[in-house]
């Protein structure tokens, strides 16, 4: 509860004391910046011209860097079962959208000027799967590195 009330009253220029709202110094909206838009995180150190580093100590089925646009990459070897991570970054104004066929695993991306947005998603496999396909759709503006690992 204390997290919400601290939310609530940040946003609304509340204080614990019951006070009415403060009224802000300008009626106009701040501008948001690259660091407002609702995106993944930014980790220091990430790049697009080099493809993320493994986090496990398994077999790397795909790695690839500084691409842009469309691309339907094959994976290296058969997806087994158990843990399949993919890591991906970007750079460029708009949004990419990644999927594991035939995994099911899919997600987008936003990815914003002069930074780099990163995520990490795994999914847990059942059973195998004799081959495997990264799609990303990206716009041609957008560039971006992924390594799936297994």
């Amino acid at each position: 509860m204390p997290l919400v009330c601290a939310l609530a009253l940040s946003a609304t220029g509340c204080s614990d004391s019951g006070s009415s709202p403060s009224k802000a110094a300008s009626s106009r909206p701040a501008k948001p910046t690259a660091t407002d838009t609702p995106r993944a995180e930014h980790i220091e150190g990430e790049s697009v011209t080099t493809a993320p580093k493994p986090v496990g100590d398994g077999s790397v089925l795909l790695s690839v860097a500084s691409r842009k646009g469309n691309a339907q990459l094959p994976l290296n070897e058969d997806i087994g079962a158990g843990r399949l991570a993919i890591q991906v970054n970007c750079q460029g104004q708009g949004k990419i959208q990644i999927a594991i066929d035939p995994t099911g695993l899919s997600f987008p991306l936003d990815c914003v000027e002069k930074e780099v947005s990163s995520t990490y998603n795994e999914v847990h496999l059942k059973r195998e799967r004799k081959e495997g396909t990264v799609r990303v759709t990206a716009p041609a503006g957008i560039r971006w590195a992924v390594t799936v690992e297994q």
